[in-house]
C-alpha cells in the first residue's frame, strides 16, 4: 500500500515536535527564572542526576568526550547549576553534583513538560494524544532514557 506522504517527512514530523517542544520548554524555563539553560544542558543535568557523577562517566553517558563533557560541566558550574565536589570514598576523584539551582530547573522543566503535554490533549484530543504515545511506545526501543544524544548527533 503506497502513501502520498514521502517517507522522509516522518523523521523530519517527529524531529520538527521535539524541537518545538524543546523551544517552548525553554522559553518558559527563561520566563521562570532560568534563561542561560540550552537543551544540552537538560541532558547534561538528567546525567549527572540525583546522585552525582564523573567527567569520564558523564562523558560516557552523553556519547561525547571527557573534554566536551568538562566544557558543559564549567558552564554550568560559572551558572550555578553544578558543583564539584570530592568523592566521599576516593579523594583523587571529582564528583559532580546538581545545585539547588540545578534541581529547580529540572522541576520545573518537569511541570513545564506537563503543561506542555496538556496542551497537546486539549488541541488534539487526550485519546489521540494517548493513541500516538501508545503508537509511538510500539515503535520506539523499551529504554527511552537514553541522554546520548548529543553525541550522537555531533557524530552525524
Amino acid at each position: 500500500m503506497s502513501s502520498d506522504t514521502p517517507g522522509f517527512e516522518l523523521p523530519l514530523r517527529l524531529l520538527l515536535a521535539f524541537r518545538t517542544l524543546i523551544e517552548e520548554l525553554h522559553a518558559e524555563l527563561a520566563r521562570q527564572g532560568h534563561p542561560e539553560l540550552r537543551p544540552n544542558h537538560g541532558f547534561v543535568m538528567q546525567a549527572i542526576g540525583t546522585r552525582g557523577t564523573t567527567a569520564v562517566d558523564l562523558g560516557r553517558t552523553l556519547g561525547v568526550s571527557k573534554q566536551a563533557a568538562g566544557k558543559t560541566i564549567e558552564t554550568l558550574e560559572r551558572a550555578g547549576y553544578v558543583e564539584r565536589t570530592r568523592d566521599d570514598f576516593d579523594t583523587r576523584r571529582k564528583i559532580v553534583r546538581l545545585t539547588p539551582l540545578g534541581v529547580d530547573a529540572l522541576d520545573r522543566s518537569a511541570r513545564i513538560f506537563d503543561d506542555l503535554r496538556a496542551r497537546w490533549a486539549a488541541e488534539l484530543g487526550e485519546d489521540r494524544l494517548r493513541a500516538l504515545e501508545s503508537d509511538l511506545r510500539r515503535m520506539t526501543p523499551a529504554n527511552m532514557w537514553r541522554l546520548d544524544t548529543p553525541g550522537w548527533f555531533a557524530g552525524l
